[in-house]
């Protein structure tokens, strides 16, 4: 058995997988904010979770997927979870009795989605994370392609336009300022607002706010655009909570993609739209790739 935790910024989601990566127990908490919380947050649904699975927790293996830059166990710079640095690894270890397997939540969401898709291992896969931020997942040849500093898949900080609003990270026009929530509310520039309520305002037909969707649709167009044009995956699947917008967000990258296409003959050829997959949102993608990787996969 396979013990996955995937420790969001706001919420801590436990699951207990069989070798197939089929969900036999899951538990979600909220998420500590520090060190010590996130550690006492991630201990507390994991034993919830091989409770309900009916498992001791000396028979599972432990994977775990945390925001952040993460180096042999070690954590930094996961802000949302107020988290400059902590050796995650040791410090779950010590209170489960077995040191877990760490790595950074994007890539773990990637072999979750990778694994559930049972498509083969020769199958490629670039999971697309709009969440709070934006980055990709890399699934090659059945393992996780982190590259050579760990920065593969952080395509957020491509810029697409030299002309575009300014990112958090100083660049103008880059993808995750195009197709991210604090992208989006960024660009709304209303103190307190979310991507959401960007969304809600278009939807109501606020002129402004139909403008920042549809940078939104070009944002995720554009990365679909990047990642098969670099990897020539098989597909890309959009994951994260953006993808609670629905079929609109989809609807409209879909749009801009076939325009393309109707140009472009070369890129008419890729058929990028048909390899572009939305995930659905209530599935673990994270936990389960977490137990996966806990379980030698990835």
């Amino acid at each position: 058995m396979h013990l996955g935790i995937d420790i969001g910024g706001t919420k801590t989601d436990a699951v207990v997988v069989d070798a197939a990566g089929t969900v036999l127990a899951r538990r979600r908490l909220p998420s500590g904010r520090g060190g010590d919380a996130v550690v006492a947050a991630a201990v507390e649904a994991s034993l919830a979770a091989c409770a309900d699975a009916g498992v001791a927790t000396a028979d599972v293996t432990v994977g775990i997927g945390t925001p952040g830059t993460v180096v042999d166990g070690v954590v930094s710079h996961a802000v949302n979870l107020g988290v400059d640095v902590l050796d995650l690894a040791a410090a779950f270890g010590g209170a489960w009795g077995a040191r877990p397997v760490v790595d950074n939540d994007v890539n773990v969401a990637a072999l979750g989605a990778w694994a559930l898709a049972g498509d083969g291992a020769d199958r490629s896969m670039a999971y697309l994370n709009l969440g709070t931020g934006l980055a990709a997942g890399l699934v090659l040849g059945g393992k996780v392609w982190r590259g050579a500093r760990g920065a593969a898949g952080e395509i957020g900080h491509i810029s697409v336009d030299p002309a575009g609003p300014i990112g958090a990270d100083g660049l103008p026009g880059g993808l995750e300022t195009y197709a991210s929530g604090s992208g989006l509310a960024l660009q709304w520039g209303v103190e307190g607002a979310t991507g959401r309520d960007v969304v809600d305002a278009a939807a109501a037909g606020d002129a402004r706010a139909r403008e920042i969707c549809e940078r939104a649709y070009y944002g995720l167009a554009s990365s679909v655009r990047v990642l098969v044009l670099t990897l020539d995956v098989d597909e890309v699947v959009i994951g994260g909570g953006m993808t609670a917008w629905g079929e609109d967000l989809i609807a409209g990258a879909t749009r801009i993609l076939d325009a393309w296409a109707a140009t472009s003959p070369f890129l008419a050829s890729l058929q990028l739209a048909r390899r572009m997959r939305p995930l659905d949102i209530d599935i673990p993608v994270a936990a389960v790739g977490a137990a996966m990787l806990g379980g030698g996969r990835g």
